[in-house]
């Protein structure tokens, strides 16, 4: 468990955040109602304290699940496999859209500089852009076009790992990491469906950059209220 004191987090707009919601956290196998409810509340509470986010949704196993049949029926390319992740987070950006209807934006945040400020709203509900762009990449594009320091990426992972925790028992946890040592340990290249604690464009982009990134379990709400509070969480620091 690390304590993050890193003076990005006491930038003058250290309330803005960017959060990059999987959407496995949103519909692990079906729609997780549940989480949804208190992650909403969570963020109202937040938003009273003068919090403001973009929150940026995956496409999580419902896109992989598409784009592994396309595969299997046929020998779709990776562009077309890409757009079908991008319209499920669609989809998922849309659910939160409607859920978070007094607080958000009244555009979804589906191509670059289509939403360029938050415009009176402390909520903007974003989604994928273009093949070969990350929901993760999103989230860092947006928060370096908004002069947003904190980013926030929220999935299953709970720490960045040596190893695919879900494969090796001897993978161990990281707390902090560099993004060239990340860098090192991660393919190379994008290809849709991949699935990481930071994908290789939105680590580049973020070490471009220089931005800091908080790697946490999206499930575990009272964390991520740590991390907004700047105090001992559990999850992995990448920065620069």
């Amino acid at each position: 468990m690390i304590h993050w004191e890193s003076d990005f987090f006491m930038q003058k707009n250290s309330k803005e955040i960017v959060i990059a919601l999987g959407g496995s956290i949103i519909c692990p196998e079906e729609i997780n109602t549940s989480y949804l409810r208190q992650f909403y509340f969570l963020i109202k509470k937040e938003i009273k304290k003068n919090y403001k986010f973009v929150i940026i949704t995956g496409g999580g196993d419902v896109a992989r699940n598409y784009q592994k049949s396309a595969l299997i029926v046929n020998r779709v390319p990776n562009k077309e496999r890409d757009w079908i992740g991008i319209y499920a987070t669609y989809l998922n950006a849309h659910l939160l859209r409607a859920i978070f209807k007094k607080e958000a934006h009244p555009s979804i945040f589906n191509d670059r500089f289509k939403v360029k400020g938050f415009n009176g709203y402390p909520v903007i509900i974003g989604s994928g852009w273009s093949p070969g762009w990350s929901t993760d990449f999103v989230a860092t594009q947006v928060a370096v076009d908004l002069n947003i320091e904190k980013i926030i990426i929220l999935g299953k992972p709970d720490y960045v790992y040596t190893k695919d925790p879900t494969k090796n028992k001897d993978a161990q946890k990281i707390e902090e990491i560099k993004w060239d040592d990340y860098l090192k340990m991660i393919p190379s290249r994008w290809r849709p469906g991949m699935s990481m604690p930071v994908d290789p464009v939105a680590a580049r982009l973020a070490k471009k950059e220089k931005r800091e990134v908080v790697v946490a379990d999206g499930k575990n709400l009272p964390n991520i209220k740590k991390i907004l509070r700047n105090k001992k969480f559990k999850g992995s620091r990448l920065y620069f």
